[in-house]
């Protein structure tokens, strides 16, 4: 009964609850058959599943679900990442040859943007994640295949070409997700910019996946004070 009384107490919408279940399965079956059919390059099999997770933050969004579920499903998340990462239980999320806890870093991530921002100020959330899914995503990809003129900073090396499409999609994401829910105004470019390139910076120094964790936070966080900033401001 005690779990009963839990659930008559907070919203508990099952069909948006059922399509993020669907979609994130679909993503980690599609992740998981990459993983059996191609084996020269394990990094786009992760990719897959750290661009097309980052997504469920709109489905989230879209369909307001409670924070506290958004909350409860991070954790879960992350504690599944923790076993795959020691037990290998899915391939396709740590299929890259070195140690990262970048996918558990990921989760936490999501849970905290959710705790803080959700629902009324759910856009710096959806900033935060999409940022680190398809601006870090495509980075790797794009450094990793046509990235040709590396540089070293803090002992990591990457590439110019990977960086540059890092704080272009930063900044295309951030300016979007203002644009459809601020509408335009003088300092969005500006914003967008700050985001972009502390994302790009942040991504560039960070060892063991912990870009995961302070990619998202930094940029939900940063846009959204930026923001407060802005409308506080006499100009």
């Amino acid at each position: 009964m005690p779990l009963l009384n839990l659930f008559s107490q907070h919203e508990f919408p099952l069909f948006p609850i059922a399509i993020v279940i669907i979609f994130l399965g679909g993503v980690i079956l599609l992740a998981e058959q990459l993983n059996q059919i191609t084996t020269s390059d394990k990094e786009l099999t992760r990719k897959v599943v750290h661009i097309g997770a980052g997504n469920v933050i709109l489905l989230a969004w879209w369909f307001q679900i409670p924070a506290w579920i958004g909350i409860s499903a991070s954790v879960i998340a992350a504690i599944m990442a923790l076993l795959s990462y020691f037990v290998s239980i899915l391939p396709s999320i740590n299929s890259v040859g070195r140690k990262s806890l970048g996918t558990f870093f990921y989760a936490v991530s999501m849970g905290v943007l959710i705790a803080c921002f959700f629902p009324n100020n759910s856009q710096y959330a959806a900033v935060g994640i999409l940022v680190m899914a398809w601006g870090d995503g495509m980075a790797a990809l794009i450094g990793q295949n046509w990235g040709y003129h590396s540089y070293e900073l803090l002992g990591n090396r990457k590439s110019w070409e990977g960086s540059l499409t890092m704080a272009m999609i930063s900044f295309l994401i951030c300016f979007l997700v203002l644009l459809t829910t601020q509408g335009w105004f003088w300092g969005m470019g500006l914003i967008s910019l700050a985001v972009a390139m502390v994302a790009t910076g942040l991504e560039a120094i960070s060892k063991l996946g912990v870009d995961n964790l302070t990619v998202p936070i930094a940029s939900g966080g940063l846009s959204f004070l930026l923001i407060q900033i802005l409308n506080n401001s006499s100009f």
